[in-house]
């Protein structure tokens, strides 16, 4: 992906609870991402929140959550990151997807050091 261009980007909000053939959710939707040739995922995972039922889920020290919110960043063109979202529907039972329009301003790797 060259910069500055347009791009879209696909957030995926689930729990960490959430499974897909066995394994954890972020995980699966990251190696689809990876296999679809998509620029690139990030996981991040919140401390709280709460979705449609409004069961909140919280990080408080007193009461660990085992089922804390998990966001899923994928920024790309706008083309690959429509013709990931049919997959990605098929592996999300609930949760929300949305999908905005950005700029990459860069998108820069290191290549000085390659021990992965």
């Amino acid at each position: 992906m060259k910069a500055p261009q347009d791009a879209a980007l696909l957030r995926i909000f689930f729990g960490e609870k959430d499974r897909f053939q066995g394994q954890p959710l972020s995980t699966a939707i990251v190696a689809a991402a990876r296999e679809a040739g998509l620029a690139g995922a990030t996981v991040l995972r919140g401390i709280m929140g709460f979705g449609a039922e409004s069961h909140l889920h919280s990080a408080k020290i007193l009461r660990l959550s085992e089922d804390l919110p998990l966001v899923v960043e994928i920024v790309d063109q706008a083309d690959k990151i429509h013709a990931f979202l049919p997959r990605l529907d098929g592996m999300m039972q609930e949760g929300m997807i949305t999908l905005e329009k950005v700029k990459v301003w860069a998108y820069r790797s290191d290549t000085s050091d390659k021990t992965n």
